[in-house]
């Protein structure tokens, strides 16, 4: 069977852009063409694809033809791109533009805190695209490779989701910190249980298990304090120094406020650390390796090591 490329192409972009109106604008068409155009497909294929909503998201069924349509985009851009037949968007004096081939990427808020930006920059700089950056828990972020909704993603799974490859990147180390006033008042008497389980800690969100790690590591008992969600990685650090609560922050990003008193650690020399991987899809595309190898060379400078795996003699 074969797919309709129109078709394909709005079914695509109503999932990148979160809605018809938008994945018209994209497009430079009408709703009415995309919605006719979706239609069609799901017509064809016999299938619902989108589940209409604020944003759209796709269904189970069309999350392995959003992975093709997105492989496919990719792919035809690179073979297009020598003969200056990519993409094209009309410009605004009316011509024909080359439009960015934009490309989805799932990445934790701390690694875009701590490094990412540059390597980022330097892609866009050699490759004409237009990034699509999904913010998301490096525990969580795989399930967003499996659904097809971004191509490479930072994850914390070694073991690469199936069509992918995987590369190590290193580590970063999170250490407990909070000011010395919300020590003083909630830790007088040491880290307790019984402290532990009433000083409020911070998180990132509902997904943001660090500081329960660490708690296991210092109690046998399943405590769980007052928290504070704070989304944001510099607002996460700033929560602590005003003594919102205690968090598990990144060790480069704390570093200046440790030597300056402003915040203090918990437990010192009770660091946590996190390895971080790459995941991305098993594509020969330029791009990708592009985006692999930028992404890689930041992370050198970011992260620390991770210990290479015992030789087998």
């Amino acid at each position: 069977m074969q797919i309709d490329s129109r078709q394909l192409a709005a079914f695509a972009a109503v999932l990148r852009e979160g809605s018809f109106d938008a994945a018209a604008r994209a497009l430079h068409v009408t709703p009415s063409a995309v919605s006719q155009r979706i239609k069609g497909l799901e017509e064809r294929l016999g299938r619902v694809l989108i589940r209409r909503g604020s944003p759209c998201l796709a269904t189970e069924a069309g999350e392995s033809l959003q992975r093709h349509a997105q492989q496919l985009q990719l792919l035809e851009a690179q073979a297009l791109a020598p003969f200056g037949l990519a993409d094209s968007a009309p410009s605004a004096r009316g011509t024909q533009a080359p439009a960015p081939l934009p490309l989805a990427v799932a990445v934790n808020a701390d690694s875009l805190a701590t490094g990412s930006w540059p390597a980022l920059a330097a892609l866009r700089e050699s490759h004409d695209v237009c990034l699509d950056l999904h913010v998301e828990d490096q525990d969580h972020s795989s399930e967003l490779l499996r659904q097809g909704r971004v191509l490479a993603a930072v994850s914390a799974e070694p073991v690469p989701v199936q069509g992918c490859r995987v590369r190590p990147l290193g580590f970063m180390r999170y250490l407990a910190v909070a000011s010395p006033a919300f020590v003083r008042r909630h830790f007088a008497e040491g880290l307790t249980d019984e402290a532990l389980a009433q000083a409020p800690c911070n998180v990132f969100n509902q997904k943001d298990q660090l500081q329960a790690r660490f708690l296991r590591r210092l109690s046998r008992r399943r405590l769980a304090p007052p928290q504070h969600r704070v989304p944001g990685t510099h607002g996460f650090i700033h929560a602590a120094v005003q003594g919102l609560g205690w968090g598990m922050n990144p060790d480069v990003l704390v570093a200046p406020l440790l030597e300056r008193g402003e915040l203090v650690e918990l437990l010192p020399g009770q660091a946590l650390d996190v390895a971080l991987y790459w995941q991305h899809w098993s594509l020969e595309a330029e791009v990708l390796r592009a985006l692999t190898a930028a992404v890689v060379e930041a992370a050198a400078g970011a992260l620390r090591p991770l210990p290479s795996p015992p030789s087998r003699g």
